[in-house]
């Protein structure tokens, strides 16, 4: 059977799937079976930050395997010492301890968990349109995609982002955390202003609540800063990362304040921080930082949004972009277009109905961007081919309008 074949005979069907099958990668490139190359702005869903086949990590990896893959967190290792250090010292100051996990939505439950321990309350703050994860405590935090699941975990509510009085009239003396993402990635790469999270702060503090910033998506340099969280000069109590930690290899960690304490017992893990896993991070981390990916991602984003807003094609509504997150609000459905860009050999992704979704790795090159801006403005001006690889019809054009990023954010 072909690769096609294989999967659709074995995997449970739970993902709409490109008629594409990757079979190599490296940098921001990726190649199918057929020998075809395509420029990713995919990334992983931002996992690939370093790229893809990263040699670093393949070598920290390949060294860590013929030495101890796995080893629980009743014993001390010095991979994991090493990197639990190096997250405090790349994080913001106050956030000095690290609980490890294997992926997002693992380290959103674990913050869960540890805001009911510390505070004593069992309530949290949540933002529309935001995106925690698909475990049933994540999904509790997350706004959509709930319905055929609920009951969920009580005690989650929601309010409109970036809306200052809106959260304040919902944080309780029975909150126990405010969570929330700085970019909405999921949620259309809407990014919060530098007073909203400033109010946040205080908010939680008058309440007693805690301030749960999630960082999945946005952290290791995405978005020019090795974390969004630097662009807001406050420190939130726990900081929610994973993704591009381990340079693709799966993992996740909760770096926490001071208020999270007396915690033995409460929570645990299998796999989290194993030495296999902990080496592909260390590299990955030192790799980001030798290389400066934080000072690529605020160039290459820059660049791109320069060489886009040339000549906006006039489906498009807004574009909202920090580092190289970047979404394209249009006037109509995204999908004809993202599988447009598929057959003109560019990886996509929505972000909700309307907006195109680019999370490339961060060492994509000038050329690269170039090629993908190229690409971009001509399959958006014309509507791409007639039937994309989808086989859906593209969408018609719009008015003229304007490119904009709003006022106060990063």
């Amino acid at each position: 059977m072909s690769i096609r074949e294989t999967e659709r005979t074995y995997a449970l069907d739970l993902f709409p799937r490109r008629d594409v099958a990757i079979v190599r990668g490296e940098g921001a490139t990726l190649w199918d079976d057929t020998g075809r190359s395509y420029i990713d702005c995919v990334a992983g869903f931002g996992v690939a930050n370093i790229g893809h086949a990263n040699p670093d990590v393949a070598e920290a990896i390949a060294a860590q395997a013929r030495t101890l893959v796995t080893c629980p967190s009743v014993f001390y290792n010095d991979v994991r010492a090493r990197l639990m250090q190096k997250l405090v010292a790349v994080t913001p100051a106050g956030l000095d301890r690290v609980f490890l996990c294997n992926s997002g939505a693992e380290s959103i439950e674990g913050a869960l968990k540890f805001a009911r321990h510390v505070t004593g309350r069992s309530e949290f703050v949540c933002a529309i349109r935001g995106f925690h994860g698909r475990t049933l405590g994540a999904l509790s935090a997350t706004s959509a995609y709930r319905a055929q699941f609920e009951p969920l975990v009580p005690g989650f509510s929601f309010v409109p982002f970036d809306e200052i009085e809106r959260l304040r009239a919902k944080v309780t003396g029975q909150t126990a955390g405010v969570l929330l993402e700085l970019v909405q990635g999921e949620g259309g790469v809407r990014m919060a202003s530098r007073e909203y999270l400033e109010a946040a702060r205080e908010i939680c503090d008058a309440a007693g609540a805690l301030l749960i910033v999630d960082e999945v998506q946005t952290g290791f340099c995405r978005t020019g800063k090795m974390f969004a969280i630097e662009y807001y000069g406050q420190t939130p109590d726990m900081l929610c990362v994973a993704k591009a930690i381990a340079g693709g290899v799966p993992m996740g960690a909760v770096l926490c304040g001071a208020r999270i304490e007396n915690t033995r017992g409460i929570h645990g893990t299998t796999f989290g921080g194993n030495p296999l896993a902990a080496s592909a991070a260390l590299a990955a981390i030192e790799f980001m930082e030798r290389h400066d990916l934080a000072g690529q991602a605020a160039r290459k984003g820059a660049r791109l949004r320069t060489k886009f807003e040339a000549r906006l094609p006039a489906v498009v509504r807004e574009i909202r972009q920090v580092g190289l997150m970047v979404g394209i609000e249009l006037k109509v459905t995204a999908q004809p277009y993202i599988a447009a860009l598929v057959d003109r050999g560019i990886f996509v992704l929505p972000a909700g109905p309307t907006v195109i979704r680019l999370l490339p790795p961060l060492v994509i090159r000038d050329e690269q961007i170039d090629m993908v801006a190229a690409t971009l403005l001509d399959v958006l001006a014309t509507g791409g081919p007639v039937v994309g690889s989808s086989g859906q019809r593209a969408a018609t054009r719009g008015a003229p309008t304007h490119m904009s990023r709003d006022r106060g954010r990063p």
